[in-house]
């Protein structure tokens, strides 16, 4: 019969029991703002989508917009869809961390839920172009991780496009003259990967976000944890 060890050693597969306390994984942390971006075809959607469904500690930022919704869009699920003076008197009052106008309409992200989400340790996925990033930067640069999403090819952009069967090809020439100024943006985000394989794409993505939320400046809980530890 095997004898019990009175002494036995640490298993470091095995957490201690003694620091198990000070090892909790819940230290308190202030949420991000995470941007991803891409020229319209290169995936920002379904990273969004797939970011979402596979990770319940972020949650879509909704926006406002001035355009009319789509079949199966749901005022405040997909967007806050407001009129043109709507849009004007929330500019006028400063509501929003950054605003833009898209393909003749106007997108904006309300700043309320936003600033107490961020304080709570929510995170918050943001899909937005080039000119919404600059304005949450210049606003709230601190909370900010941006990614951009290169397509293999503009080949293989267009490709994607025209995969869509959705818009005429006026539109999608205008999109790929499109494509071309906001990839040329592309130095001024965080992280660049390209989206070559949509799976893989979606592994580099989540890496990012992961390492983000372990930043010193963001795990607010680390001070009062540390304090503990030393004693």
């Amino acid at each position: 019969m095997a004898q019990t060890d009175p002494n036995p050693r640490p298993n470091p597969g095995r957490p201690n029991p003694e620091r198990s306390h000070l090892e909790r994984p819940d230290l308190e942390r202030r949420g991000m703002m995470f941007i991803l971006s891409s020229p319209s075809g290169a995936g920002k959607t379904t990273m969004s989508q797939m970011l979402l469904t596979a990770d319940e500690h972020i949650k879509l930022s909704v926006s406002a917009t001035t355009r009319p919704p789509r079949p199966g869009e749901m005022d405040g699920i997909d967007y806050h869809f407001v009129s043109d003076a709507e849009f004007d008197a929330m500019i006028e009052k400063d509501d929003f961390y950054e605003w833009a106008h898209v393909f003749n309409h106007r997108y904006g992200t309300p700043k309320g839920y936003i600033r107490k989400g961020l304080k709570e340790g929510q995170d918050f996925l943001f899909d937005i172009d080039w000119q919404g990033t600059q304005q949450l930067y210049q606003k709230d640069q601190q909370d900010v991780v941006s990614v951009f999403l290169l397509p293999p090819s503009l080949t293989e952009l267009r490709k994607r496009l025209e995969s869509r069967a959705q818009d005429s090809q006026t539109v999608i020439d205008d999109r790929m003259a499109r494509a071309r100024g906001e990839i040329s943006h592309w130095a001024e985000y965080d992280y660049v990967v390209v989206n070559d394989d949509v799976d893989a794409c979606f592994v580099k993505v989540r890496e990012i976000l992961h390492a983000e939320r372990r930043k010193r400046t963001r795990q607010t809980g680390l001070i009062p944890f540390v304090r503990e530890l030393m004693g």
